[in-house]
């Protein structure tokens, strides 16, 4: 985040850690963060559907060490220049030109806001392998929306063992092991693990 000033760092990096859309982080007030719980409430912008996200200290502290002199986290003041988001996204814009021209690299330019949206859920999917727990950190309410986000995952990848537990010691070896609890079959608990 070197190159940015203090405001657009904690923006990026809410962006980065939550997947929320950039009008909602635009619209956060200081009411919808719990900095002892490092919880994010996320009243979205779109018809989504509102939710809780946890974040990392090192955000909390980003967040915290902003202005308290507006009720929202990124309107620092009615006498702050930047009143809205479009003004923030060109101010963005410009130092993210000032740094790829430092860097001498001109793909900085391709990034946007929206892409650490798809950054987020392309990674939580990889992490959790669940759609509709990546659906529901990103608010979407259609499965197919949250599908466009994930299009950065390599599906084929997706390969697994399965086990098969008859006893309650069996089920519990597995889980020790590693493996997920997929579902129960004829009297058996499956569970599977990824390659």
């Amino acid at each position: 985040m070197g190159g940015v000033g203090k405001k657009s760092a904690a923006f990026l990096e809410l962006l980065k850690q939550t997947g929320v859309r950039a009008g909602d982080a635009w619209t956060f007030k200081w009411a919808d963060i719990d900095p002892e719980r490092s919880v994010v409430n996320i009243v979205p912008e779109k018809g989504s559907n509102p939710r809780q996200l946890r974040v990392s200290g090192r955000l909390m502290a980003m967040l915290n060490a902003l202005p308290h002199n507006s009720l929202y986290l990124f309107h620092l003041t009615d006498a702050d220049p930047i009143t809205s988001l479009d003004h923030f996204r060109r101010v963005f814009d410009r130092q993210k030109k000032k740094v790829a021209e430092r860097l001498e690299n001109s793909r900085i330019m391709q990034i946007h806001w929206h892409a650490l949206r798809h950054f987020r859920a392309s990674v939580f999917y990889d992490q959790t392998r669940d759609i509709l727990a990546t659906m529901q950190m990103l608010g979407h309410k259609n499965i197919r929306n949250t599908l466009i986000y994930t299009h950065l995952i390599d599906w084929k990848s997706d390969e697994f063992v399965s086990k098969v537990a008859k006893t309650v010691k069996e089920a519990q070896e597995l889980v020790e092991a590693g493996f997920d609890y997929v579902c129960d079959v004829e009297g058996y608990r499956l569970f599977r693990k990824r390659k």
